[in-house]
């Protein structure tokens, strides 16, 4: 059975690429959010997201996560960037990159929209990819399910890569609550993901007057929590 450090170790690794959020308005301004990651009722890491603006439409946008206690047992510091063009009708993923969490771990993978190809490294796979409109990257995913809720709508269906395949998930709304965190106490509005079959299911409280940008993450496998990302911060 894996070592406590080693379950740490590896939802460490998975945490940047399960969530991220964005605030989009009809002017995208760049931003840095904080995130405490719980686990088993500790802080393993603060996890940091950043959205860049590059030119006209492009953007960057990145996660990193410093351990904290136990987390500091693993030496690895994964971080993930992924470029990608963001208009008011849809998001388009051109590149991603996730290093530091070694080579099994780690990817580069490029999409070519006008060869209609996605090509590179993905977790030691090599990726050769059709693309479809709508296919997104680990990170690009959620700004794309975030652009549909500020249209007003609850994403159906997103599709990511997944080393050389391409994973669907179902996404649906499940109430509203209002919590507390460290921004004050903000009215949230609850989605679930989850791919089909999987005993895992993400849960998201997303704030509307934060332009959706999630309070809150939880995943749960069956009915035990896995873990939980908790906002500390928010710069403009």
């Amino acid at each position: 059975m894996p070592s406590r450090a080693a379950r740490i170790a590896a939802c460490l690794l998975s945490v940047s690429a399960l969530f991220s959020g964005v605030v989009l308005a009809e002017d995208l301004q760049p931003f840095e959010v904080s995130y405490s990651w719980i686990w088993g009722g500790v802080t393993v890491a603060l996890s940091t997201l950043t959205l860049a603006h590059r030119d006209d439409d492009k953007w960057t946008y990145s996660s990193a996560n410093e351990p904290r206690g136990l987390g500091k047992l693993y030496p690895m510091r994964p971080k993930m960037q992924s470029t990608m063009r963001i208009t008011d009708q849809n998001v388009q993923p051109l590149s991603f990159l996730a290093t530091g969490g070694g080579a099994a771990h780690d990817a580069d993978v490029s999409f070519d929209w006008d060869a209609g190809r996605a090509t590179g490294v993905y977790e030691d796979a090599k990726v050769d990819l059709p693309l479809k409109p709508g296919i997104q990257d680990d990170l690009s995913v959620q700004i794309a399910m975030l652009v549909q809720m500020l249209h007003g709508k609850t994403p159906e269906n997103l599709s990511m890569i997944d080393k050389n395949t391409v994973r669907e998930y179902q996404y649906r709304r499940e109430g509203q609550e209002t919590i507390t965190t460290p921004l004050g106490r903000i009215d949230a509005i609850i989605y679930s993901s989850q791919h089909p079959g999987s005993p895992r299911i993400t849960r998201y409280w997303c704030a509307p007057s934060k332009g959706y940008l999630p309070m809150r993450v939880e995943q749960k496998r069956l009915d035990s929590v896995e873990w939980t990302l908790e906002i500390q911060s928010l710069k403009h």
